[in-house]
């Protein structure tokens, strides 16, 4: 039983709720609601559906999320960073038909949250930490872009029809010439956009709710839509989603899992982030895998609700903190209260303007660009920020889907390379300083004769147990002296697979055949268990496998007779 009241949070939320919390949190659930509303419109038009989807992709998981979720105050929903990729999807796959393209965006939606829930339950919470800070900048920058140059027609006041974040470009560029702008249209659209920017830093102004109302009113009162052509959302359906399964076409379901499965990876990525963050600002702890089954739930629950996938929100979820919201029955308020407005009220959006959807949009897509930390990394290690403007570049002209495969195969690149070329040194003794160093930094630290200590620095296994054969024989061939003992200081070493196993057997018999017997120093436990496993022990010799470096040291003096004496040893003197 317990088992599974881990996997609900909000029954212990329940437990200990305080009767103080409720004023505050309904307060917060019906400012957050204000705000929910033209957001979620807003991205469902960016990511190629009609508004009103966005809507039912905001009710759902926010019931959901309130009660698998594991943050207090977390604001779930539709999300700028995910309409590039669910507009790559969709808008293909369609052919122009909003009821397909809804289709298939739901069905997106169960395939990232089913891949959230697996994820969450096998405990892979961790897996977004193998994108480094470079990539996420990258590929984040790239979605950016990509969502910015998909809104500026809709903010133009025209549209048209491009694959591609370049051909968007150009396509934007043609149309501008041609001066198919509507400049009312335009002009509602910047203003919207100003005040939002004007206000973004205002926690006592709801910026987004005062520029679409302020826009939705002048197009309304000065009836710009059939006099001007201004393009408005015009009359939502009446009444909530109700549970459709959304089949798909058998063409359609590779593209479908690859964009469901890059929307949970930069789902959870965003979510898990800012989930860290507000956990730390409450002084609380919020587990990885169960946010990852929250974010899965609310995901799934979604794409059986007529919606489509949704992410966690850094700009909505400090409007729920600086109203006060104490728990996720905020959420909960938020979501019910959308849930009246289409209700009782559907038609009282009708003349909001698609030029300030589109403003909306595109001031969440500048919020996304990072730049200021980028600056930092470049000075401090050029090639990640490169790595970075690689993944921009791949999102920007490949597009979010090709893009973001690509941030993930350089990932893998960049963590194999670390471990497939690592460091590595040959040890000295430095006067004056403890212990046994690199030669190339220290150049005075002398060598004892007919003894090479050499560091290696990453675990052993398949691909550059090659190149650790190879580094080795270097350095016994490059010894100042005849060479008798080759010992690996492998304290760095924290596994060694097979392969590699093999290749060091091969290269004590390499070192073998030039008199040089293979020593081993400050193993770790589990890695000697594993040699003793393969062999490795009892070809090399038992007595050949040492606690510390200076217990190697020592055992080589007192069998080989040479010249040394150890600055310690001077010292005493």
């Amino acid at each position: 039983m317990k088992h599974w009241i881990h996997w609900l949070p909000a029954i212990e939320t329940i437990r200990r709720y305080e009767a103080a919390w409720l004023p505050r949190d309904i307060f917060a659930g019906l400012v957050l609601a204000a705000m929910l509303v033209p957001v979620g419109i807003a991205y469902a038009e960016a990511s190629g559906l009609p508004g009103i989807y966005g809507l039912y992709a905001t009710i759902v998981p926010l019931l959901v999320y309130a009660l698998f979720g594991p943050s207090r105050i977390l604001v779930l929903g539709p999300d700028s960073a995910l309409a590039a990729v669910i507009l790559g999807v969709v808008v293909p796959l369609s052919g122009g038909d909003p009821l397909r393209a809804a289709t298939l965006a739901a069905m997106m939606a169960i395939v990232s949250g089913t891949v959230c829930i697996l994820a969450g339950i096998a405990r892979l919470g961790f897996v977004t930490e193998l994108l480094s800070k470079p990539i996420r900048y990258g590929y984040m920058n790239g979605i950016a872009l990509t969502v910015l140059i998909s809104q500026l027609p809709k903010l133009f006041g025209f549209s048209t029809e491009s694959a591609g974040p370049l051909r968007s470009l150009w396509a934007f560029a043609a149309a501008i010439l041609d001066g198919k702008t509507n400049w009312v249209a335009f002009g509602i659209g910047l203003g919207t956009l100003m005040v939002i920017l004007l206000l973004r830093n205002n926690k006592r102004l709801p910026g987004i709710l005062i520029a679409v109302v302020g826009a939705t009113a002048i197009v309304g009162v000065l009836d710009l839509a059939p006099r001007y052509g201004v393009a408005v959302l015009g009359p939502l359906p009446q009444g909530l989603p109700g549970f459709a399964i959304p089949w798909i076409t058998y063409g359609d379901i590779v593209p479908v899992l690859v964009g469901g499965g890059a929307i949970a990876l930069v789902s959870f990525a965003d979510t898990s982030v800012l989930s860290r963050a507000y956990a730390a600002r409450l002084g609380t702890h919020v587990d990885p895998s169960q946010e990852m089954v929250g974010l899965g739930a609310a995901n799934l629950a979604t794409g059986f609700f007529q919606g489509f996938p949704i992410s966690s929100s850094a700009s909505r979820t400090p409007v729920a903190e600086a109203a006060g919201a104490h728990t996720q029955l905020t959420c909960v308020v938020g979501a019910l209260a959308i849930a009246i407005l289409l209700l009782v009220a559907p038609n009282l959006l009708q003349h909001l303007p698609t030029a300030a959807l589109a403003a909306v949009v595109i001031a969440a897509a500048i919020g996304l660009f990072e730049v200021t930390d980028l600056k930092r990394i470049y000075r401090i290690q050029q090639w990640e920020f490169w790595l970075s403007m690689v993944c921009f570049v791949g999102v920007a002209v490949l597009g979010v889907i090709p893009g973001i495969g690509l941030a993930i195969a350089i990932a893998i690149a960049e963590f194999l390379w670390d471990g497939w070329r690592p460091h590595s040194a040959v040890l000295g003794r430095a006067d004056g300083v403890k212990g046994y160093h690199d030669i190339t930094r220290y150049p005075d630290a002398r060598q004892i004769p007919g003894l090479v200590l050499f560091r290696w620095d990453a675990p052993l296994f398949f691909a550059n147990a090659e190149f650790f054969k190879e580094r080795v024989l270097d350095a016994v061939a490059k010894s100042p002296t005849p060479v008798r003992w080759l010992v690996v200081a492998a304290e760095p070493v924290t596994s060694v697979d097979v392969s590699a196993g093999d290749i060091v057997a091969e290269l004590d018999e390499a070192l073998h055949a030039q008199g040089v017997e293979l020593c081993f120093a400050e193993l770790k436990d589990p890695v000697k268990d594993k040699l003793k496993r393969f062999g490795l022990f009892s070809q090399l010799g038992e007595q050949y496998f040492f606690p510390t470096i200076g217990a190697a040291v020592s055992s080589y003096l007192e069998i080989h007779d040479v010249e040394w004496e150890d600055w310690e040893d001077q010292a005493k003197r």
